[in-house]
């Protein structure tokens, strides 16, 4: 599974944005699609925080407690494609969103979770 993330870039707080990221490969391999991220100075994988996940299937979706109420994620089937948008952005959710892929049949929650991580795009939020 190879994941390609977008839409990253410069944001004043308030604004909103969106990320996409698009799966290709065995689609077996992602049963559930989500989002981490790390904050500048936290880049061990260990330090990743969840931010929201969502089932390729059914579009069952689940949210961290730090972005609940401005995120909102959603799935392209047509296009492989899942997206995440966030709205009243705040100075810290600045970090390097990851895209990530697992096939267990559970939402994405936990670092241990994804079988695939993406490469990072990055969000700055300035205040």
């Amino acid at each position: 599974v190879q994941l390609q993330a977008s839409g990253g870039g410069l944001a004043s707080a308030g604004d909103s944005l969106r990320l996409s990221c698009t799966a290709s490969g065995d689609s077996s391999k992602w049963n559930n699609l989500g989002w981490f991220r790390r904050a500048p100075g936290s880049q061990q994988f260990y330090q990743s925080k969840f931010v929201a996940s969502i089932n390729w299937g059914s579009g069952d979706t689940i949210y961290a407690d730090a972005v609940k109420g401005r995120a909102t994620i959603s799935r392209d089937n047509a296009a492989n494609t899942v997206h995440l948008r966030m709205s009243n952005l705040k100075p810290e959710d600045t970090a390097v969103y990851y895209c990530v892929a697992s096939s267990r049949s559970h939402l994405i929650s936990t670092i241990y979770d994804p079988d695939t991580w993406g490469q990072g795009t990055l969000v700055t939020v300035s205040s």
